[in-house]
Parts: C-alpha cells; structure tokens; sequence
C-alpha cells in the first residue's frame, strides 16, 4: 500500500505537465502547420502567376508564321532520329547542318528575344528554362530552346508530349501554372501559353520553368525556425503556466491529500489534538477552497459518525448477545433431548425447528399428561422475531397448563383463547393443533385452532393428509368454542405434525414445496423411525429451495405409536366398552371368520369387559387389558384386570326351562358367551383375574 502511495506522489503534477506539453506541442504543429500551409500558398500563387505573366509576354513576342514555316520546313529534312543524334556524331553533324540552314534571320531574332527574356529574369524570377515546341500527336518538336548549355533542344528535336499536356489539352488553351519536383531539375513551377496565328489559332506553345528550389528550401527553413520559435515560447509559457497550476493546484490539493490520508492512518492529531485537516488554510478563492471547507466540514461529520457508530456497535454487540441468549432459552423451552422418553417403548417421538431468524414464532412441544396419554403440539404465531418468540412462550405455557389441568383438546383450546383475547393489545394470534393420544388404546382425540392439516400414516399404509375441523385461530376472537375429533392410531402408526414452512417453502422461481411433495418426502421414508423421516422432509425442502432465502419457519413433529398391536389396555369404565369391542371386532375382521361369528366375538367382548368395568374396582377405575392371539384355527382372547378375584365359570347357569318371569336376573350373558365360545376358561395369577375365550373359525 505504501509503495503504491509513493507511486501516486506528484502524478497530478506529471499530469498537468503532460497536459500542458502536449497542448503546446499540438498548438505549435497546427500554428507551424497553418503558417506553412499560408506560406507555401502565398509563394506557390505569386509564382503560377508570374510564370503565366512571363509565358503570356514571350508568346506574344513570337510569330506563329514563321514558326510555322520553320515546322514545316525541319519536317521536310527527314525525321528525327533522338538516339542517332545524340550517339552518332556523324548523323548528329548532317542533321545540325540540314536544320542550322533553316534558321534565318527572323528565327536568330526570336531565339535572341528569348534568351534575353530569359537572361533579364535571372536574379529576379530565377527562370530555368523558356522554349517553344509545336505539338503533333503524340510528339512535340521543339523549334525554340533558350539554354546556353550543351543540353539545349535544337531546331527540330522530338520529344513524346508530356502528360501535362495530354491531361490539359494544351495545345488549345495552353497548361495553367503547376508545381513539380523531379530529381534532375528540383522545383519547378512551369506554364505553357499558346503562340496564336492571325486568325487566332494556336500554333505553338510557349514554355516557362521558373526554379522554386530556392523558394522551397527558404520556406522550409522559414518553418522550421517558425516551429522553433512556437517551441521556445511555449516552454516559457509551459513553466509560467506549470508555476500557477502548482501554486493554485497541485499543491493545495496535496495539502489536501497529505491531511485526508492521515486522518485515515493516525486520525491526523498533532501534539495540540489539532487534526492536519482542520489546520489547512487554501484560500485560492475557487472550487479548490470550497474543496477544502467541505472537508473539514466532513471531518466533523465522520468524527460524528464514529462515534454514533461506536455506541451503535455497541449496542448492537449487546443487543446479539441478548437475542442469542433468546435463541438459546427458546431452544431451551422446547423438548430438545431425544429419546425424550427412553424408559417407554410403547411411543416415539421427535421434534426440530429451524427459524428464520435468531427467533422465530413456530413452536412445538410433548409431554405426558399420566402413564397413558400423551399431549402434543404444534403452532404457529403470526410475525417474526422477538415479538414472536414470547407470545410464543407465553402460549406454550398456557396451553401446557390447560392441558395438565384435566382438559380435553378442545376445552384447552378455549381456556387459552380467552386467556390471550383479555390482554393482547398488539392483537397477535397463533394457530394451534393440540391432540391428547391415548397410548393403550392408540385413540388420538384432537382440536384444530386454524393450523395446518395433520398426515397420517396407518401400520402398513401410506401417509395420507387426514381432512380435520378447524377452528379459528387463538387470540383472533373472543368467545370462540372449539370442538375435538378423534383418530384412531393402531400399533405402528404414525402421526406427522407441521408449520406452514414446509408445504410453503419457496424456491428462486417463486415454486412452493407444497403439500404434495411434503407427503412424497414422507413416504419414501415412512418406514424409518420419526427423527430420520423429519431429517429426510427437510433435506427435500432444502434442496427443492436451494440458494434461496429461507422466509418463515421450519417446524416438525413426528409421533409413532409403538407396541404389540394386538392388545388393547384401557381404563376399565363403560365407556370403554365400546373400544374394546371394536378392537376384538376389527381383528376378527382381518380373519376367516363368519358374519356370525364376528358378532358373537363382539357380544362376548361387551359382556365380559362390562363385568370388570362394575365390579372389578368398586368405586375406583383399574385398568383392563384385552389381548387377541390368533394361529391356523382361531383366536385366543385374553382379558385381565386387577380387580377383585372373581371366576365368572363358578356362576351357575340360569334354568332355561323356565319362563321370563320365573327366571332370576342376570347370569345370562356369561351363559351365552360360554355357550357361543368354543372353549372358557379362567385363572387367577400374581393378582390379576386372567379370563381366556377361543373361538375357533367357521
């Protein structure tokens, strides 16, 4: 980091300085550029100009007769042969002499008149070349050639035309001034003016090389002393200009920088307690002051934050240590210890919760209302949090007591609505289903305050999602009056408990798990023990939600009711008996035997178990077990109390024979299940009066 600072010192000067540099430099080649480009213009017009000036005079000076006739006439002499003449001397000799006949008077007169043209401008238009040529398809023979050297044109020389005069039709109007550069003569700014006969027409052409060598290399020094020059001024005005971006720059927005960076590393305090920020004093009068106030004003501002930052912090250390002592007691508050009752192998049950947040509002709770009967339940308080977790306490506790106070589901129910509903003024509301199971019996009695539906699993059955009464919610309403319902558990049943988490559980799609998949998760384990069938509910949740957020809470409960499920315990009273008619009677169902029969089993059960329930205990309620064995032949029932020893074969049967009104009362329902019974028989062991019927089947 501190490599990178040093790295960083003095960049914004280098940048300005870059800026400023590049600037000039660009300013000096466009300025040197344009000045070149005028300069050149200028030059290269004066001399198209005066070319065409000089061509228009010496064209004027010449007479397209004679020239004619001097065309006509070195025509006449043979052609020209260019490579003869300049490597044969002797063809060069006779061809001198042939053309040099020609030349009379008037023609020595125009050449001279030409050389003097020439020779006058030297000095003043440096004119390279003047001469006249006539053009005759694609050749041009020179009858003029004003060159005092060796390499002059003489009378009748063919050369091809030029392209300029092609490209111009010269011969016509003439070639306008242009400049060229080529590697033997350099610059030349050439024009061609046409020499023109009485009537007009052209004849000939007058040509003018005027050297711009001279002009060229002037100019091009003329730019480079003028880029030199722009250079010069621009480096002064770079160090006048870098001198006040410094001053009214650079270094206040280093003091700036120097005072940010060390209120970040060491608070920037000196040994007065005086931060290097509020010590700055820019006065530069422009943004770079305003800057400078808004600093310090931030200054103040972040010391400010930090320290509400701090006691925020502080208070939110606290506040998460108070909601994780919460999140604790509330686990605390809930059954969390598995088994949660090893002694008993007649039951299994187990819990989980997951919150949504530290807290949540889903509660569940098991607890032995006697040796025989087991309460649970499971609810769901309306909102999130905190506010959620003590209502949630707060109805827990108040349901666990109505419960333990004797109530049936249903009363418990009520108890507890109006509980809450006299005091809940932030009108809070949970839903609840409370159930009261029957261990000996495996009869569920049950009451729904608006909770979910309960699923059911049979012995050898599936998990099905058993359709209940709901009632209204707790706390929503005063007056309300809850009603029970009953199911019927067998040995081997299952019972599967939920909040609205798990069918409402929501994947990044906006999919939610549902009830259908809920019971799929169940039934590919429902033959596992209760903890391992909530671990596999919740990995298909999990994965069917995947990264998404969870948004409410995950609260289950699995109940199994374990334990021989062929045989009954239940308290012997006459209420009771019913129960225990039905237990041998839906046995009997599942065997061979006749409608008769069935009902004979059924009559039999009535009639003994209504025995011990009026004489057994006297005024006090025992227990009565019913037990059913069956094999290839029969059923075997056992019923034993702890009652008073009591043989009911000692009992003589009534006389038949005699009429109803003779008969003594009673008797007779011993006697018909002796006589609809295949054997009867009776022991008294260990306390306990042991009474077996067989019925063998039909």
């Amino acid at each position: 980091m501190k490599d990178n600072k040093k790295k960083r010192v003095g960049s914004l000067r280098k940048k300005s300085v870059t800026v400023v540099l590049v600037a000039a430099f660009i300013l000096s080649m466009i300025s040197s550029t344009l000045s070149g480009i005028f300069y050149s213009y200028n030059m290269y017009n004066h001399y198209k100009k005066l070319s065409e000036q000089l061509a228009d005079t010496a064209a004027s000076m010449m007479s397209a007769e004679d020239i004619v006739r001097y065309y006509n006439e070195v025509k006449a002499i043979g052609p020209y042969d260019d490579e003869k003449y300049n490597n044969d001397d002797a063809y060069r000799a006779a061809y001198d002499e042939k053309a040099n006949a020609l030349k009379d008077e008037n023609y020595q007169q125009m050449l001279d008149t030409l050389f003097s043209f020439a020779d006058q401008s030297k000095g003043r238009n440096d004119i390279e070349y003047i001469y006249l040529q006539v053009i005759d398809g694609d050749s041009v023979t020179y009858i003029f050639d004003a060159d005092h050297t060796d390499e002059a044109y003489q009378l009748g020389t063919v050369r091809p035309v030029s392209a300029e005069i092609v490209d111009r039709d010269g011969l016509e109007n003439g070639i306008p001034a242009f400049v060229s550069n080529n590697p033997d003569d350099g610059w030349l700014c050439s024009c061609m003016r046409p020499v023109r006969d009485a009537n007009g027409n052209p004849v000939a052409l007058v040509g003018v090389d005027i050297s711009m060598t001279k002009v060229v290399t002037e100019g091009f020094i003329y730019l480079i002393t003028l880029i030199a020059i722009v250079l010069i001024v621009a480096g002064i005005l770079i160090l006048l200009i870098q001198k006040g971006v410094n001053k009214t720059l650079v270094n206040p927005i280093n003091l700036l920088s120097k005072a940010a960076r060390s209120f970040v590393e060491d608070k920037g305090k000196d040994a007065n307690n005086r931060s290097l920020i509020s010590k700055l004093s820019i006065h530069t009068g422009d943004e770079i002051e305003t800057l400078s106030d808004s600093i310090k004003q931030m200054e103040n501002d972040i010391n400010d934050y930090i320290a509400h930052l701090t006691a925020v912090t502080a208070e939110k250390e606290r506040i998460g240590a108070e909601l994780e002592l919460a999140t604790r007691i509330q686990a605390d508050m809930l059954p969390n210890i598995y088994p949660a009752f090893p002694e008993r192998e007649d039951l299994d049950v187990y819990a989980s919760m997951t919150p949504a947040k530290e807290v949540g509002g889903d509660f569940y709770d098991f607890f032995l209302v006697d040796d025989s009967h087991l309460a649970m339940v499971m609810a769901d308080v309306s909102g999130k949090g905190i506010p959620a977790a003590l209502f949630m306490m707060m109805s827990k506790i108040l349901i666990k007591n109505a419960v333990m106070n004797g109530n049936t589901p249903a009363d418990a129910l009520t108890i507890v609505n109006r509980q809450i509903c006299a005091n809940n003024r932030e009108e809070m509301f949970v839903t609840v289903w409370l159930g009261i199971v029957d261990l000996k019996s495996g009869l569920l009695t049950a009451a729904n305050a608006g909770h979910e539906k309960p699923i059911v699993k049979s012995p050898d059955g599936d998990f099905e999602l058993f359709e209940d009464k709901h009632g209204f919610v707790i706390g929503g309403m005063e007056g309300l009056k809850y009603r029970n319902y009953e199911i019927q558990l067998h040995k081997g049943s299952k019972l599967f408990l939920y909040t609205d988490g798990v069918p409402e559980a929501t994947n990044a799609a906006k999919e939610l798990f549902g009830i259908e998949r809920t019971i799929d998760a169940l039934n590919r384990s429902k033959d596992s023990e209760p903890s391992a069938i909530l671990t596999a509910v919740k990995e298909s949740v999990d994965a069917f939600v995947g990264d998404a957020p969870q948004f409410d809470d995950l609260t289950m409960l699995c109940f199994e009711l374990k334990g021989d499920d062929n045989e009954l315990i239940v308290d012997a009273t006459l209420e009771n008996v019913t129960l225990a008619a039905d237990f041998v009677g839906n046995i009997a169902d599942s065997l061979p035997f006749s409608e008769k029969s069935k009902k004979q089993l059924k009559i039999a059960m009535d009639e003994l178990v209504s025995n011990v329930a009026r004489y057994a205990y006297g005024d006090d309620t025992g227990k009565v077990s019913v037990r059913a064995d069956h094999d290839d032949t029969g059923v075997t029932i056992t019923i034993t109390d702890s009652g008073v020893p009591y043989n009911p074969l000692e009992k003589e049967d009534p006389d038949t024979t005699l009429s109803a009104d003779e008969r003594d009362i009673g008797g007779y329902g011993i006697f018909i299940v002796k006589n609809t019974m295949d054997t009867m028989d009776y022991t008294y062991n260990d306390g306990k009066n042991i009474l077996t019927i067989r019925k063998n089947y039909d």
